[in-house]
């Protein structure tokens, strides 16, 4: 799934694809990693154990518009709003918008098993990667710089 992701993520960053499709596919592939037929698991020793991606934050000059994109064409339900955010849920997943003058991803999060936010920092810096912790939220860059947080897996807006 990784791989998937990277390559939307890509596509998006060479303008090869709209924002609000690397959301929709970004949104099919945490439905297929709920349902269990995603790609094999990788069984090699890992730092944290994902077991799927909880929700994604994207920056948008418009909330509202942004919003009712997502309402009417993919059946997304607001669940709370600010002027300056927008929570919209799709199951047990959600969608962050916030307000910024640069439209693109803000940052998505891997819910993660045994989740502590103490803990995954301690691993984190084992690993050589400087977390940013904000509450219970904790946040690092990938290779490339785009933000990746992780949280339990019962993390709701």
């Amino acid at each position: 799934m990784h791989h998937d992701i990277d390559r939307i993520l890509n596509d998006l960053d060479n303008r090869r694809i709209t924002r609000r499709q690397a959301v929709g596919h970004l949104a099919g592939l945490a439905l297929l990693a709920g349902t269990g037929t995603a790609a094999a698991q990788n069984t090699t020793s890992s730092t944290f154990k994902a077991t799927g991606v909880n929700h994604i934050a994207l920056n948008v000059p418009d909330i509202e518009k942004s919003r009712d994109f997502y309402v009417k064409h993919l059946g997304l339900q607001v669940t709370r709003q600010s002027r300056n955010n927008c929570f919209m849920t799709c199951n047990d997943n959600f969608v962050a918008l916030f307000r910024s003058s640069k439209p693109g991803m803000h940052h998505y999060c891997y819910s993660v098993e045994n989740y502590n936010v103490k803990d995954a920092a301690a691993k984190l810096k084992a690993e050589g990667i400087t977390p940013r912790v904000a509450g219970n939220r904790i946040y690092f860059p990938d290779p490339d710089g785009i933000e990746v947080q992780l949280a339990g897996e019962d993390h709701r807006p």
